[in-house]
């Protein structure tokens, strides 16, 4: 059984930087390895530090979605602020949201681990509630006890 809760959220803008998806949906661990190297990249050319100079908070978001039948995936923050290199304006909407608490060792395995447990295991259980797409993502809230700890916020409707 998950350990999940459904929260109500304010709507909110994420500015991020992405990459499309090109491997097909069922392969996880494609999947995996495009995001890994997308990040790796992000970080390493500074695009990420671009991003967080101008973020409202310290929490990172790793955001999926489907745009124009295309898997895409983007590193973001939360903020108002036009940034040079973003290519989304994401926004998540008012509402009930399914959050997933966990943390890891990575941020990367941080949010494979909330995608994992929200998508294969919290929807599933959740009767009362669906996801009827739109963006979801994993958020890298900080860091505690050697550990890095986030949520999944993916946004439900009631049934």
């Amino acid at each position: 059984m998950a350990d999940y809760t459904l929260e109500e959220k304010e709507s909110f803008t994420v500015v991020g930087i992405g990459t499309e998806l090109k491997s097909d949906y069922r392969d996880f661990a494609a999947i995996n390895k495009e995001k890994a190297d997308f990040w790796s990249d992000v970080k390493e050319d500074g695009r990420l530090d671009a991003l967080k100079s101008v973020a409202k908070n310290d929490y990172i978001f790793t955001v999926n979605e489907a745009v124009n039948n295309k898997m895409m995936h983007y590193a973001g923050v939360m903020t108002e602020e036009t940034v040079p290199n973003a290519t989304r304006i994401i926004q998540f909407p008012k509402g009930a949201y399914l959050v997933v608490k966990g943390e890891a060792e990575t941020d990367i395995e941080l949010s494979t681990m909330l995608t994992g447990i929200a998508f294969g295991q919290a929807l599933p259980e959740a009767k009362d509630v669906a996801y009827v797409g739109g963006p979801n993502t994993a958020v890298e809230m900080g860091r505690r006890n050697g550990l890095v700890y986030g949520e999944m916020w993916i946004p439900v409707v009631r049934k």
